[in-house]
C-alpha cells in the first residue's frame, strides 16, 4: 500500500521547486497523490477495510488543503500542478 523509497525520491526530483526541496506543497501533493492511488487500488479488492478507508479520506482532505493553499498563493502554480498530476479539479 505504501510507496517505496525509490518512488518517493523520483517524485521529489520530479516535483521539486528548487534543489534539495522535499517539503514544498508540490512535492507533498505529489506524494499524497501516489499514496492515494495505491490505497484506492487496495480498497478495490478489500472492500470492508474501513480503517484504511478512513486513512484514505484523511489523505484526500490533506491533499485538498494543500492544493487550496497553493491556489491561494499562486494560481499558475496550482493549475500547473493539477495538470501535471492529472487531477480532475
Amino acid at each position: 500500500m505504501s510507496i517505496t523509497a525509490e518512488r518517493k525520491q523520483e517524485l521529489i526530483k520530479e516535483f521539486a521547486v528548487k534543489k534539495d526541496d522535499t517539503g514544498s506543497p508540490e512535492v507533498q501533493v505529489a506524494i499524497l497523490s501516489e499514496r492515494i492511488t495505491n490505497l484506492t487500488e487496495h480498497l478495490k479488492t478489500h472492500k470492508k477495510d474501513f480503517h484504511s478507508r478512513r486513512g484514505l479520506l484523511m489523505m484526500v482532505g490533506q491533499r485538498r488543503r494543500l492544493l487550496d493553499y497553493v491556489k491561494s498563493k499562486q494560481v499558475t502554480r496550482y493549475e500547473d500542478l493539477v495538470k501535471r498530476l492529472g487531477l480532475r479539479r
